[in-house]
């Protein structure tokens, strides 16, 4: 038999962590909703002591993300939020980051409206160019934070170039990889030092539960999110916990065919008369093309395409049926939104205009539906712009 770390992606997303109940045979991992366990006597227990520090059905999942990102440990957190604040809850006072400038709107607003007060420094870059990032670098940074692809530009951050830097100037490289899944994009393998999940989104699955996580590559990382865990409480509840390990039992599947009907919807898009352009890792007219195919196994089903007008987009929106229009991302179904009042309203229009988000951009979660359905309905939508 073949070692986990041997075993193909699809194999460990179902049994790594997912094995069956040593006390009763169950196949599915059992949820323990419990917030503490009888101790034998002073200073023995079986493992378990508080659910704030740990927890078996937390234990579990850990165990799985670790597996799929190719980590030496995972920790997960209550919202993709809660991890990237937990990333910053180790350094202090006067501590600086490199950031891509084109991040998920909530990154900046937690980083420029709440960690600044502690005195950490953010210097925002575009991570795509290589060059900037090395310049950004001083004596007091101590991570390079990116998104690749960014959201909701579709931008991608070269990881080993990106890894080359971080480590000759001695600086940790955190690399979100929520838009790709682990199945298409391996950080870690790439050069990564962590990655962070918003678990809500593709491993999930569902759109049923929020969470997140950091995958490790030291047992020092480990050990010091671990403490943070128990410090801060940000945990994932055992019901979270069994939800998400319940979405990464069909990630492989469930991502070839995000990745197949992306493609198709991508190719519609990209021709379409009222569609003014289209961002999307997969098309040949992307700028990074090149570096996608090299650097992920696959395209993925996130989109963003240009209108033209927040009126055009509006319009669209207004005229959709099949594909939901709201907040979020990677669930079965088709999710469409706005960033512009949206995701990245919190950055202003300034903010907004600076990286190139305009009130016309509309994004795109392609679903797992027929993607008959989603060209048919986004074609009837566009006829009514």
């Amino acid at each position: 038999m073949p070692s986990k770390r041997e075993q193909s992606f699809a194999t460990r997303a179902i049994h790594v962590g997912q094995e069956a109940d040593p006390l009763t045979g169950s196949i599915g991992v059992p949820i323990y909703p419990t917030s503490t366990y009888l101790q034998e006597e002073l200073g023995k227990n079986k493992g378990y002591e508080y659910s704030r520090v740990s927890n078996p059905t937390r234990t579990r999942l850990e165990e799985n993300l670790a597996s799929l990102e190719g980590g030496t440990a995972a920790r997960v957190f209550s919202s993709g939020m809660a991890a990237i604040n937990a990333l910053c809850t180790r350094f202090k006072s006067g501590d600086h980051a490199v950031c891509g400038n084109d991040l998920y709107g909530g990154v900046p607003r937690l980083f420029n409206q709440v960690l600044t007060n502690y005195g950490l420094e953010f210097t925002y870059v575009n991570t795509s160019q290589a060059e900037q990032v090395e310049r950004a670098i001083g004596k007091k940074t101590r991570m390079v934070y990116v998104e690749t692809p960014t959201n909701p530009l579709m931008t991608l951050t070269d990881i080993r170039a990106m890894s080359e830097i971080c480590g000759r100037k001695k600086v940790e490289l955190i690399v979100d990889n929520t838009f790709m899944s682990p199945y298409f994009q391996q950080p870690i393998a790439l050069g990564a030092d962590l990655v962070v999940h918003s678990t809500t989104k593709f491993l999930n699955g569902h759109s049923d539960g929020l969470g997140g996580a950091i995958v490790c590559t030291t047992m020092e990382q480990a050990e010091q999110f671990g403490f943070i865990q128990k410090a801060a409480g940000a945990i994932l509840s055992p019901f979270e916990c069994w939800l998400i390990l319940r979405g990464v039992k069909t990630l492989a599947v469930r991502m070839e065919k995000h990745d197949y009907n992306g493609r198709l919807v991508a190719e519609f898009l990209s021709k379409h008369k009222k569609v003014k352009k289209v961002f999307y890792p997969g098309l040949a007219t992307h700028p990074q093309y090149e570096l996608a195919k090299r650097q992920m196994s696959g395209f993925g089903s996130m989109i963003t395409f240009e209108t033209g007008s927040l009126a055009n987009a509006k319009e669209l929106l207004k005229n959709v049926h099949m594909c939901s229009l709201g907040e979020s991302l990677g669930g079965v179904e088709t999710l469409i939104s706005h960033p512009a009042t949206m995701t990245h309203a919190t950055l202003g229009e300034k903010g907004r205009a600076a990286i190139g988000i305009t009130d016309g951009l509309v994004r795109i979660s392609v679903g797992i539906e027929d993607v008959g359905d989603i060209v048919g309905d986004l074609n009837s939508a566009l006829a009514a712009v």
